[in-house]
């Protein structure tokens, strides 16, 4: 099924809308409690159980209007589902900030998979939105697998090492700046490997690349 177009500010806002609004949401009620029978839960626990129906339905709004939800999505989806329940569950923010290095980390060792594979599966999630020779989608990959790597290590650092406070800024707008400028960067190679939708996988390229 072809996915429906829709505002392009309206898709940003249901994609980046969940996440900023944790932001803003931690921001303001850090220091609150909330008791429910003989359990204290502190600020993040609250805004954690608050932001996982949030997600989903800001998910399902983008599914109902584009007509189709991805494999990333449905992904990021469940492991917030699982380890924001596990989260208030137990009353442990560990394991939500443990999410972030397991939805990373799945991403690279998937893509590593793919490329021992002699294939790119990110040019079977991506291929219908650039067209590139072979050469490009394999070099591109191994650059972004291994950026996957980098934030599902850094991530494991930075929780473990620094605030709740700082973790929530650095995943919020740390972690999305950097993979966005991993991306931009790619630009050359693009250029370099990309091909007309109507040469296919035989059209002309420029010259090589390093990975």
């Amino acid at each position: 099924m072809s996915e429906k177009a829709i505002n392009p500010w309206l898709k940003s806002g249901l994609e980046l809308g969940p996440p900023i609004l944790f932001f803003i949401a931690y921001m303001r009620f850090q220091d609150a409690s909330l008791s429910v029978g003989s359990t204290q839960y502190d600020g993040f626990i609250i805004v954690t159980a608050a932001f996982v129906p949030i997600l989903l339905a800001s998910i399902a709004i983008l599914w109902k209007l584009t007509g189709k939800i991805s494999r990333i999505q449905v992904f990021t989806a469940l492991m917030v589902v699982v380890f924001g329940g596990l989260t208030v569950w137990l009353n442990d923010e560990r394991f939500f900030k443990m999410k972030t290095t397991l939805v990373y980390g799945f991403f690279a060792t998937m893509l590593g998979i793919g490329l021992a594979r002699g294939q790119s599966w990110l040019q079977f999630l991506m291929g219908e939105l650039l067209p590139m020779r072979q050469e490009g989608w394999m070099i591109m990959t191994r650059r972004i697998a291994g950026a996957f790597a980098f934030m599902a290590v850094l991530n494991e650092i930075v929780w473990r090492t620094q605030s709740t406070e700082f973790w929530v800024t650095f995943e919020t707008f740390g972690l999305p700046a950097f993979l966005f400028a991993v991306f931009m960067s790619q630009a050359k190679l693009i250029e370099r490997y990309s091909i007309s939708p109507e040469a296919g996988e035989g059209g002309q390229g420029g010259g090589a690349d390093r990975p």
